[in-house]
């Protein structure tokens, strides 16, 4: 079916696909079922999922695990499933991403060792995860590791083997990839009594102004305190207080006891004192199994928000690790008392209801991670638009990829704008929205003023001449800048994405200069190859062009190459399918997407190119959408043969079971609503592509009761559609609305082994 989505109708589009004579099921909740089991935290920290397998809750600052690979490409989240050595445990870390910072404030116990670095050694067979707790022992000190957390406090139980030798580590000279240029520069420190001490650890690295205070408080006295800066004992005095922006580490040495050393670990972006009433609060007394417990209850209610039937235990433990590493990040990162570190990095306190959030990968995350919350946790969806708003309101633009109240600048163009734009289209919008409209105009142009302001600081990597030139030319010059054509693709979404909000805020002139910026993918549009390729300044496009060809971040494409990149145009289907010369084109050029060899071109190709069927690479972001585009084919059976192949062989239950970097949970996103059985192309346009479901039952509480999705004849070896049926009514195509959900209703698909 050819369908045209314009930026005035597809709110109006979605309306007539919903169905508005449907009876709802008038359930408002589902029986809480113990759904933790079935994660397994250590599925992705194998191969470059880069997933950390510790301790914490949902969306929170505290994320409290091992770090046991500190340099290159898979210490992202400072853990990989290969190793079987601990440096310590941090209280900070990413999850999946593709660059690696934080692993704040590093404790290690340890037993006998005398070493001013101690490094323990552990068996992978002792170590435990389950969402909220983490469990490992240290073979080489003899000492069991047990771990759980609060949204602001880590806390930490050791028992150790020989009661004599109880000491701790606190390395205050640990960051994760210092061949990066990642480096230490200050501690403030300060011993408040003989259990308890607090300070400041501040640091650069991909978090340009990065600062993190503590207070660290001991289950029982310390008996004695070696004190080491760059290295050297210093043994003539007690450091009581110490301010300095050397390699500072602590040894504590407690009394012989067979009882267990317990340690909490607050954390708090503003100051100690704030790290102290997020102690109060969080963890007043010692009760290790209490916490670990709270823990298991807010993460069983949280993945209650899907439930799930298959007679397959691999599947569900794949969906619901899924479902647990879309819940990490973006984290909260302010104080009990509503004290955080904005991005003008001056201290706020935030109003009543309001959250400030960070760590947006937003160029991964705009895809499905925040289209599945405006589905399982609107609240939470809405809460995240308003904090980017927030965002522009304390930096002058929205924030792109933010990481401890710091601008990184990282991946391409304004992404932000999709995710409000998708706000907007499923009505979750709150607040004012000209200054919805205006944060995503001024996010859409060159900013000098940004540009000298940053200069000198990794927040400079914000402010690019790729918008400079869109805006200019009308495209980006290929022989000017590297990764053109990604650019212009995405600038082309994005700005259509703008033009959703100027028409919802009724600011019509903009609307319409932005709906027509939205077109200028057309531009890098090759009428003889069908593929999107570069144009130099002179208008000509780049030759020779080879579409296998990768160069990460010195090529004309962003991770990938114009196989990958030449299918992005979400927000304008039907002109994209008309321009290549209709939908059995469209097919044409699928299948050769999928069937052509997969070998990639270039000395220098993007490490991120993995999960290759043909040049489809389920690794990185920019296929993501790509298999359900047969949907606008006369074949979407084809469509569901390679979503079947790719939920089936690229998730797995194993530590490498992501085929690629999990990217804050985006890689995780794209799983879990493939395997209800859809998918939203474009975030901004509120519906849905049914693809292959997975799993043989679903149910998902909405507002209007229940929103159930349920695979009929669900076999292995029928992974072909039928039919789809909502609410007991055929769909005349494979496509419903986000009403559709919320309304709450049935959405029957009937599966089949034979695709005619």
């Amino acid at each position: 079916m050819k369908r045209q989505y314009h930026f005035f109708s597809a709110v109006a589009l979605s309306g007539l696909l919903s169905m508005s004579g449907c009876q709802r099921q008038t359930e408002s909740s589902l029986p809480m079922a113990d759904l933790v089991s079935y994660v397994d935290p250590f599925i992705g920290t194998g191969f470059h999922g880069h997933t950390f397998p510790g301790a914490t809750r949902p969306h929170a600052l505290v994320q409290l695990s091992p770090d046991t690979h500190l340099t290159g490409w898979d210490a992202s989240s400072g853990y990989h499933n290969d190793d079987r050595s601990i440096y310590g445990f941090s209280h900070t870390h990413l999850s999946g991403t593709g660059i690696g910072d934080l692993g704040d404030v590093l404790l290690l116990p340890y037993c006998g060792e005398d070493s001013i670095k101690p490094v323990a050694t552990f068996n992978k067979e002792t170590e435990k995860a389950t969402p909220g707790f983490y469990a490992v022992h240290l073979d080489n000190f003899n000492v069991d590791v047990q771990l759980t957390s609060t949204e602001h406090v880590g806390l930490h139980k050791y028992t150790f083997g020989n009661p004599k030798e109880r000491r701790v580590m606190l390395d205050l000279g640990h960051i994760l990839q210092p061949n990066w240029g990642h480096k230490l520069t200050g501690n403030e420190y300060v011993m408040v009594n003989d259990s308890t001490i607090e300070g400041t650890f501040k640091t650069q690295g991909w978090a340009y102004f990065h600062s993190i205070s503590y207070r660290i408080t001991f289950s029982e006295p310390m008996e004695m305190v070696y004190q080491y800066i760059d290295g050297k004992l210093r043994s003539d005095s007690l450091f009581l207080k110490l301010v300095s922006d050397k390699d500072v580490k602590f040894h504590y040495k407690f009394k012989e006891s067979g009882q267990p050393l317990m340690v909490k670990v607050a954390l708090s972006p503003v100051s100690p004192e704030g790290a102290g009433r997020n102690m109060e609060a969080e963890i007043p007394g010692w009760d290790f199994d209490k916490v670990c417990h709270e823990s298991k209850e807010i993460w069983n209610k949280e993945l209650n928000r899907i439930r799930i039937k298959t007679e397959d235990p691999k599947i569900r433990t794949i969906f619901y690790t899924a479902l647990y590493h879309t819940m990490i990040a973006p984290f909260a990162y302010q104080d009990v008392d509503g004290k955080y570190v904005g991005m003008d990095k001056k201290i706020h306190t935030a109003s009543h209801g309001y959250t400030n959030y960070t760590v947006f990968s937003l160029w991964d995350t705009f895809r499905a991670l925040h289209p599945l919350m405006t589905i399982i946790h609107p609240e939470l969806a809405q809460k995240m638009g308003e904090a980017l708003v927030q965002g522009y309101l304390e930096g002058t633009i929205l924030p792109k990829w933010p990481l401890a109240s710091n601008y990184t600048g990282c991946m391409v163009g304004y992404p932000a704008v999709a995710v409000l734009a998708d706000l907007v289209a499923k009505d979750l919008q709150k607040g004012d929205m000209d200054l919805w409209a205006e944060a995503g105009a001024r996010s859409s142009v060159y900013r000098a003023d940004l540009a000298e302001k940053f200069k000198g600081t990794r927040e400079s990597d914000l402010i690019t001449h790729h918008i400079y030139y869109k805006d200019k030319y009308g495209f980006v010059p290929a022989d000017s800048i590297p990764e053109s054509v990604s650019w212009g693709l995405e600038m082309a979404y994005y700005d259509w994405c703008i033009a959703q909000l100027a028409a919802k805020a009724g600011n019509d002139s903009l609307a319409q200069a932005y709906a027509g910026k939205a077109s200028y993918y057309k531009r890098y549009l090759d009428p003889e190859t069908k593929m999107m390729r570069p144009v130099m300044a002179d208008g000509t496009f780049r030759t020779p062009f080879n579409p296998r060809y990768s160069s990460h971040m010195k090529s004309d494409y962003t991770e990938g190459n114009a196989f990958q990149w030449s299918f992005f145009v979400p927000h304008d289907m039907g002109n994209f399918i008309s321009e290549i010369g209709g939908k059995e084109e469209l097919e044409a050029r699928l299948d050769t997407l999928f069937t052509t060899s997969s070998q990639i071109d270039g000395a220098e190709a993007s490490g991120d190119i993995t999960g290759l069927i043909g040049q489809y690479a389920h690794g990185n972001e920019p296929s993501h959408h790509m298999a359900y585009l047969y949907n606008w084919t006369p074949s979407p059976w084809k469509g569901q043969e390679r979503l079947d192949f790719i939920l089936r062989n690229f998730y797995t239950e194993r530590p490498d079971g992501i085929i690629g970097n999990e990217d804050c949970g985006q890689m995780s996103a794209w799983y879990v609503m493939s395997a209800l059985g859809f998918y939203q192309v474009c975030p901004g346009i509120p519906l849905y592509a049914i693809g292959r479901p997975i799993v043989d039952e679903a149910s998902i509480p909405v507002e209007g009761g229940v929103f159930r999705v349920i695979a009929k004849n669900n076999a292995k070896g029928n992974k072909y559609v039928k039919s789809a049926t909502l609410n007991g009514k055929k769909l005349d195509s494979l496509f419903f609305s986000h009403s559709d959900i919320v309304n709450g209703g049935v959405l029957e698909i009937e599966m089949s082994d034979d695709h005619e």
